[in-house]
């Protein structure tokens, strides 16, 4: 097997910054024909309901489903996958679920009001949403894991009723998943898959209700139904390749940052590996533990595609730079693998997640820590964050005026509106002075 030449770059260049945009850059391109399809599914499941869904998902995930209530599993199915479930294993979910739960309680935003001195009270209310939707990949590309971490927080914030849609080709299943559904408390679910399914969440048919918000990782499709879906429900975010950082002072052991980097890098040929060290020896080490383990792996070929084509080590002089370069990539994923985590952290301001340190493994973010690994991506954690508690609640503001207050704010409020050209508001304002 060839080896690999893992691409490099360093920090003192004169052309650093446009190298390393160059190989940031991922353009998932706007796939025209796929953007058709799903317009006219969409289109379709809106016009003829629960029949359109039907044909969608026999076409395409080979079932022979005959009438909208053949589409939902109930309770007791997901009652009785759980209980025949092999002890590890729901040993392993109930760990991670409450693990996740504990986290989760953490996050949840409240209500809070203030009274000023004239009795006019303002403040903020809190409320979950009534019904969220949650996507979850069905058939042998299933990821137990990730209902947890979509669910758990929606029924932690108080959502009403948690509708999951999960495919299920050829009629195959997934007892992980389904079991993952019953210990999170997921309400309905349905084997529906695709665009179809997206749009039956956003809008309803006669079997599948209609949501308030979607969430959960898809293909192409998925994900291009729920940006053209967006506005009649809300979304999490359109996700793209998963992202792995890692900065390390060259006192880590070499075989344990390359597996770091591989743990990502086995999702799919687009994904990205990154190793930031001030030690260019240290970077050799890796490469060469990475030649060396990469045979060892199954998925070894979707490994050596991404490695080769978006991997990047990256040689700074010293961990403020490899800092200042990790805020400009804002990776999903960000291993902070030194002496001295804590210090290093604090010259973080973008990143989805942090890893603390030499024995925190991405992969224990992924499954069992407890914070979401449900994450922004493409640099998007610029400006966004992971999914959470709160992304299942929403604010209303609240403002009761006293008649002091009434009279006061109403003189304001004249001489604003006036100003804008907005004699009822205006009006509407001097009937209480």
């Amino acid at each position: 097997m060839t080896a690999i030449n893992l691409f490099r770059l360093d920090f003192a260049a004169t052309d650093f910054d446009q190298q390393l945009q160059q190989r940031l850059a991922f353009d998932a391109g706007l796939d025209l024909d796929i953007h058709s399809r799903v317009l006219n599914i969409i289109a379709d499941v809106r016009q003829r309901g629960d029949a359109a869904l039907i044909d969608y998902t026999n076409r395409f995930d080979g079932t022979a489903f005959n009438a909208g209530a053949e589409l939902e599993l109930d309770k007791a199915t997901l009652q009785q996958v759980w209980d025949h479930l092999p002890d590890a294993q729901a040993k392993a979910l109930q760990t991670a679920a409450d693990r996740i739960r504990a986290y989760a309680e953490h996050q949840k935003l409240q209500s809070w009001q203030y009274t000023e001195a004239d009795g006019t009270l303002l403040g903020q209310k809190v409320t979950a949403l009534d019904r969220a939707g949650l996507y979850v990949p069905g058939g042998k590309a299933a990821y137990p894991s990730s209902v947890l971490m979509n669910a758990i927080p929606a029924k932690v914030a108080g959502v009403v009723e948690l509708v999951m849609v999960v495919p299920t080709p050829r009629g195959e299943t997934n007892a992980m998943v389904l079991a993952a559904a019953h210990l999170a408390g997921v309400d309905r679910v349905f084997t529906v898959g695709g665009a179809q399914a997206v749009a039956a969440l956003a809008y309803g048919t006669e079997t599948v209700p209609a949501v308030d918000k979607i969430v959960g990782p898809g293909n192409i499709y998925v994900a291009t139904a729920k940006k053209l879906v967006f506005g009649q429900v809300g979304i999490d975010m359109i996700a793209g390749p998963s992202e792995i950082l890692v900065i390390c002072d060259g006192q880590t052991q070499p075989d344990w940052i390359a597996m770091d980097l591989f743990s990502q890098a086995e999702h799919d040929e687009n994904a990205q590996a990154i190793l930031i060290s001030p030690d260019g020896d240290f970077l050799d080490q890796v490469e060469a533990s990475i030649n060396q383990l990469l045979p060892t792996l199954e998925r070894a070929d979707i490994i050596r595609a991404s490695i080769t084509g978006r991997g990047l080590f990256i040689k700074v002089a010293n961990l403020a730079e490899a800092a200042e370069v990790a805020n400009r990539i804002a990776p999903e994923h960000l291993e902070l693998s030194v002496e001295d985590p804590d210090t290093l952290a604090g010259q973080i301001r973008n990143a989805g997640a942090i890893f603390m340190g030499r024995y925190t493994a991405e992969a224990i973010g992924d499954y069992c820590a407890g914070p979401n690994h449900v994450l922004p991506t493409s640099t998007t954690a610029r400006y966004s964050s992971p999914l959470g508690v709160y992304d299942f609640q929403k604010r209303s503001s609240v403002i009761n005026c006293s008649a002091q207050g009434a009279s006061q704010l109403g003189k304001v409020a004249s001489i604003l509106a006036r100003g804008e050209g907005l004699t009822a508001h205006a009006r509407s304002a001097e009937f209480r002075i």
